[in-house]
Order: structure tokens, then sequence, then C-alpha cells
């Protein structure tokens, strides 16, 4: 029987969940609440449960320098510049900053414009976010978006004319979406020469508006692979660069926010319905903060302990977790990062490495823990081996 024992704490990144929208999209499992006017967004209440919910936290990260922060939502471009500037300062005097940090916020086309996308970057913002999802009108309409083609091109050229690390989000395997459309979609992001790029696979969540109302005309899986590799080639061909299951980057523009979700590094997330991965000498904890975002407010302004809950992952669960995000990268991860990131020697997972490379589904004689080809098709096979 193994304990966990870590030598030294993961990276650890920082994420700020902001919950508001302008409508909630059909397709949307996130904790997202769509608020008919803007105006009515707590903004002065919610930034105060922020800084509790911060200082609440601080003993659990006390000392750890920050290598990364991204502020999610919802849409958090819908806040007010000031708001997103106040946030900012909180993060600078709670905690230790990295001076690389990437402060990455997520926007949507429609909901900002150049003098707020200024104040963004001002404030300390370094990395953009777009959620475009398609290039494509009646796409957008089908997929519930509030903005249309031309609204995402001037969001996206505002945004380059402030700053160069921006990612767009683009779905695919839409409804009634064809190879041709597909490509179409692609077309923006590279003339606009945009640095990294996220392409999602349409799933249908249960508890969203799309797995009561199911649309018609979903590719099947088939078409959807065959967009995924014309995708993949697409990007290669303009030095876009697939480095995990659904980001493409040029070089020097991966994601560090993400990746460190990926090598099982901690992150702490504030706000209502934000999960936390914490490591500990001896064990990992999970957080997880109240979902509704007004009795999020009202029960952290109350200054309890109640505004979220604790758990300590079993030390089977670990090798599992850890695996479910590494595998997803391109390159997987070094062999002796399993060791670091979840305190146990590797020999816990012989049995099912040896299932893995039998199946011909994980790289063998390899220095890293890398999914095939065949691997990274079936990714979800892969993963439940180490279940």
């Amino acid at each position: 029987y193994q304990k966990c024992f870590f030598l030294k704490p993961p990276p650890l990144s920082l994420y700020i969940h902001i919950p508001w929208c302008v409508s909630k999209c059909p397709y949307c499992d996130f904790n997202s609440h769509s608020i008919k006017n803007i105006n009515s967004i707590p903004e002065e209440e919610y930034i105060n449960a922020l800084k509790i919910e911060i200082e609440q936290s601080l003993p659990l990260v006390w000392g750890r320098k920050i290598i990364s922060v991204y502020i999610g939502g919802g849409t958090p471009s819908l806040l007010k510049a000031s708001s997103i500037n106040k946030i900012m300062e909180l993060l600078r005097t709670f905690f230790n900053l990295s001076s690389q940090i990437e402060i990455t916020i997520e926007m949507n086309p429609g909901t900002v414009d150049s003098s707020k996308i200024k104040e963004f970057v001002t404030s300390g913002i370094n990395r953009i976010s777009i959620g475009v999802q398609s290039f494509n009108n009646s796409k957008l309409k089908i997929l519930g978006r509030i903005h249309n083609k031309s609204d995402a091109i001037k969001t996206i050229q505002t945004a380059q004319s402030l700053i160069d690390n921006i990612n767009i989000d683009i779905m695919f395997a839409l409804p009634g979406q064809n190879i041709e459309d597909c490509l179409m979609d692609l077309k923006e992001p590279i003339l606009s020469e945009v640095n990294h790029v996220s392409m999602y696979n349409l799933t249908i969540e249960k508890n969203t508006l799309f797995a009561k109302n199911t649309p018609e005309n979903l590719p099947d899986e088939d078409n959807s692979a065959i967009m995924q590799d014309i995708i993949e080639k697409k990007l290669f061909d303009k030095n876009i660069i697939r480095y995990e299951i659904s980001a493409y980057s040029k070089d020097g523009f991966q994601s560090v926010h993400n990746k460190n979700y990926w090598t099982f590094g901690d992150y702490l997330g504030i706000g209502p319905g934000a999960h936390s991965k914490l490591s500990f000498q001896d064990h990992i904890i999970r957080i997880k903060r109240i979902y509704n975002p007004n009795l999020w407010i009202k029960t952290t302004m109350q200054n309890e302990k109640k505004s979220s809950n604790k758990k300590i992952l079993q030390i089977n669960e670990i090798p599992f977790e850890f695996m479910l995000n590494a595998l997803r990268l391109k390159n997987g991860v070094k062999r002796s990062l399993f060791q670091e990131r979840t305190g146990l020697f590797i020999n816990i997972i012989d049995k099912q490495l040896k299932i893995a490379y039998e199946k011909k589904l994980l790289e063998e004689n390899c220095t890293n823990i890398k999914a095939t080809d065949l691997g990274w098709r079936f990714l979800n096979n892969l993963q439940e081996i180490f279940l």
C-alpha cells in the first residue's frame, strides 16, 4: 500500500469564475447564468465576495507562486473594465504572481469594444480568448450565439491591434455541417494569423437545451473524425500545431494555464462553482464552490465556510486523474512527471501500462507516457484502462 509524498508542490494556477451571460447557449453545461439586463449584474457584491473567498483561501497556497490566471465564465467581458481592474488589483495584493505570468480573460464578440479591450490590457491582462464558435451566420443561430460573422472578425482585429497572445474557440461537427463548411470556418483564423486556436467537437452534454431538444443532422462519428483530420492538417500547414486534443498553437503560444491542468498541476478556483485541486506534503485535495451565484455571494459575504466543500483524493483515484489529463497531450508527459505530480511511484500502474502497450494504445520503449495515434483516436478507451 502506497501513500503519496511530495518533495515539492506542483506549479500553481488561479481560476476566477464570472458566471453571467447575455443568454445561455443550448450546448453549454458550464456554470453560466443568463441575465436580462447586464447593468443588473451585482458587480460590487461579486468583487467583495471574491475578496473574502481569496482571503479564506490564502492559507491553502501560502507563499506559493502563481504561474497563470484564467478569468473564465460565463462571459467575463460583460463586466465593466473597472471591475476587471479591481479583480486584478486583488490578485496583485494577495498573491505572489510570477514575473512571467500568463493572464487570460475570455470574451465574446459583441460584448466588447476597442476601449474596453484596451482597459483590460492596461489592467494586466496579457492573453485573450475569444468565443467565436463559428464564422457561419446560420450555424451561429443554431448555437444560440448573439454575434454574427462580422462581429467576430471585428473583435479579433481589435484584439490583435492591442495584444499578441490571442486564442479563438471554434466548434465543429455542428448540425448540418459538411467538410466544406468546416474548412470555411478555418479560413478566418488562418487569414487573421491568430497564434492559438481551440477546436471543440460539439458534444451533447446532459442538462443542456440540446440534450432535451437534440438538433437534427448532426455529423456521425466518421465524418467528425474526417473533419478533425482535415483541421489538423490545414492548421499544421500554417504552423499552427496540434499539441492537445482540442488545442493548436504557433511556436511559443501554447496555453500555460491549460498545460498546467493537463500536466496535473495545482489550481485554486475562486468564484461560484469553481473547482480547485491542491497538493500538500502527503495528500491532494479537491474543493468545489457553491454553484448558484447569488447563494455563493450571500454565503461568502456571511463569511461562512459553507461556501465550498472539500474532499481528499483517495490514493486509488490519483493515477486515473493524472492519466485522464496527461494523455490529452500530443507528446504526452515524461515518465518522471508521474511521481512528481502524484507523489506515487509509477509501479502502481504497471499492470495498466502493460494492458495499454498490448493494445497498442500507448507508445512502448518511450521516455514519455504518450498515446499512439490509435490511442489518441480512442482516447476514452485508453483513459478507462487506468480507472
